[in-house]
């Protein structure tokens, strides 16, 4: 079984989780950038974060046989903090590094005006370097941020089918799908969707289309939800070609309108800039 973990930030995990997840099937990711828990306070903190995506992840991922992708973004949530509002003016120097799929983490928390300002600027950004929109739907009033959210998707100039809608449920999936966007289901422990509530929706709409991710982060979560679907999929009657398609096929068509993908895991680096990984000597 090959597993793409399309949205998981490993920023927040460890080297057992790397191994754990190569050992479930895990063979590639996307990781977004996103809010870290603590507010930052200077754009100055963004640029050595999105450093990091670019290359001490990648070189992580890669000791563990798993290919690393990245989105970048200013988040929703740090998109009120006028501190913060700078990094949208030097993201265009990110977002044509040759790992970059995306841009992600976009969309609404709170659904400001200055979250209105972000989310049409970045889908413009998009739209101008050619990459798909990895879209955080909000965590509270959820379908009225949808609505909310499509809306201003088709005023921009980015396409529908270059659109990833993320964090849907079962109230938001019908219109996410009617809208020609891609559907993104987070999985984890006690919040959000569940193994056996991403079966039903998949029974009920089809694999066409959408994504399954674990996103998993600094709070409780788990790097291996994908596989854990993958297996409740098989065991509610799914074929093996079903879970491909949505643990493998489907986020590769998505990200690969980037033109960026890149599967195969070269072999890795000993050092990322003086570093092993590896602690008490070489």
């Amino acid at each position: 079984m090959r597993i793409f973990d399309p949205h998981i930030h490993m920023t927040s995990r460890t080297t057992d989780d790397y191994q754990a997840m190569y050992d479930a099937g895990v063979r590639a990711l996307v990781e977004p950038s996103f809010w870290l828990g603590q507010p930052r306070t200077s754009p100055a903190s963004f640029f050595d974060y999105f450093d990091a995506l670019l290359g001490w992840e990648p070189f992580r991922a890669s000791q563990y046989g798993i290919a690393h992708h990245c989105t970048l973004a200013l988040n929703p949530k740090e998109a009120n903090d006028p501190r913060c509002t700078p990094v949208l003016d030097a993201l265009p120097r990110y977002l044509v590094k040759d790992s970059v799929v995306a841009v992600g983490e976009i969309g609404y928390d709170s659904m400001t005006p200055a979250e209105d300002h972000a989310l049409a600027a970045q889908l413009q950004l998009a739209a101008d370097h050619g990459l798909p929109a990895l879209v955080h739907t909000p965590h509270r009033d959820k379908l009225a941020g949808l609505h909310r959210t499509i809306d201003v998707i088709r005023e921009s100039n980015l396409p529908p089918e270059f659109v990833l809608l993320d964090h849907l449920n079962e109230t938001t999936v019908k219109a996410a799908t009617d809208s020609g966007c891609w559907a993104g289901f987070s999985i984890y422990p006690d919040t959000k969707m569940d193994e056996d509530r991403m079966v039903t929706i998949l029974r009920n709409h089809g694999t066409e289309k959408i994504l399954v991710n674990s996103a998993a982060d600094w709070g409780k979560s788990d790097p291996l939800k994908t596989r854990k679907v993958a297996d409740a999929m098989l065991k509610a009657g799914f074929t093996e070609d079903d879970v491909d398609q949505v643990l493998w096929r489907n986020p590769v068509a998505f990200y690969g309108q980037s033109g960026r993908l890149h599967l195969d895991t070269p072999a890795p680096d000993a050092l990322h800039e003086g570093n092993s990984i590896l602690r008490g000597g070489e």
